[in-house]
């Protein structure tokens, strides 16, 4: 993962964390965020859309993608460790990983990593917990399955 540039509202270097997900602008805070989407263009696709709702008319067939798609947020660097949207159904679907998510306790790390502002090595200390890191390795053998390895052709 690459290190955050300068945020495009307030300037402060190497800090611009998050992205719009309209125009792609990076920035730093809450603030900065709620100044940008003052300024920022509207994407002309949301604007049909809401145009044709105020007209009650159908929306077209959803397109392939998300209205706030990956390619939005992601640069061409981050690109190579997106995971697929069907992988990431994936995740819905596991039966391991909704009982782990049944505990009070993961779930409360995993709140507290939402809200935190350096998520980063928050990060780092929490894959030393026993617990956070039994979720990251169901996470991970669920969209990246280990290859079988010593297993001989049948």
């Amino acid at each position: 993962m690459r290190a955050p540039g300068p945020c495009a509202e307030c300037g402060a270097g190497g800090a611009a964390r998050y992205r719009c997900p309209r125009c792609g602008t990076a920035y730093c805070s809450v603030p900065c965020c709620r100044t940008h989407r003052e300024r920022c263009a509207p994407d002309p696709r949301r604007e049909r859309e809401q145009d044709r709702e105020a007209a009650g008319q159908e929306p077209p067939p959803a397109p392939a993608r998300s209205p706030w798609a990956a390619e939005d947020i992601l640069s061409e660097e981050d690109e190579r460790d997106r995971v697929p949207l069907q992988k990431l159904k994936l995740l819905g679907e596991s039966e391991e990983l909704r009982a782990l998510l049944l505990n009070p306790h993961l779930r409360q790390l995993l709140l507290g990593l939402e809200r935190a502002r350096d998520k980063s090595s928050l990060l780092r200390r929490l894959m030393r917990e026993p617990l956070f890191l039994e979720f990251a390795d169901c996470c991970l053998s669920i969209v990246e399955p280990p290859e079988k390895e010593n297993v001989l052709p049948e």
